[in-house]
């Protein structure tokens, strides 16, 4: 009988719901629902703000640049934190996401698009991307993902 060791399980995800969404404008607002349900469930509401905000734009991202569907991926990674990630049919890897580690910089006042994943960026406390190859089923695409824990302390709070 093989065993498992508190220690060995800590780096496995204590929970984990995959979404698969079809290429349809409404499925950043499904996805937003779903994660807020999720949270609450496993009580890390206190994630949902920013959560949202993070898991619509990857899911936006991936609506407006690839065909296909797309997978959000939710999993709570013990101590509060939280990682959202989003697979998509296009393999190509957006700035900022493409290179790692550099400054993110602000886009530009007149640019048309491109603020979306420079939240993420911003709001994150980790955050990546990468490619993926075809499996059996011809799908490749990448992952977009970012983690997320919960509100550090400041001010009077933190001396303390």
């Amino acid at each position: 009988m093989v065993t498992v060791s508190p220690s060995e399980c800590e780096a496995a995800p204590k929970w984990s719901y995959a979404l698969q969404l079809p290429h349809d404008p409404r499925a950043a607002g499904i996805a937003r629902v779903t994660l807020r349900a999720v949270l609450a469930g496993h009580g890390v509401s206190q994630l949902s703000y920013t959560a949202e905000l993070l898991a619509s734009e990857l899911v936006t991202n991936a609506y407006r640049h690839s065909t296909g569907p797309a997978t959000l991926r939710l999993r709570g990674l013990g101590g509060g934190r939280l990682r959202v990630s989003v697979w998509d049919t296009n393999p190509h890897i957006p700035p900022p996401f493409d290179r790692r580690p550099s400054p993110v910089r602000p886009v530009p006042v007149d640019a048309d698009g491109g603020r979306g994943l420079f939240l993420v960026c911003h709001y994150a406390d980790a955050w990546g991307g990468y490619p993926l190859g075809d499996d059996l089923f011809g799908r490749g695409g990448k992952l977009l993902w970012c983690e997320i824990g919960p509100p550090r302390a400041t001010g009077r709070a933190a001396a303390a």
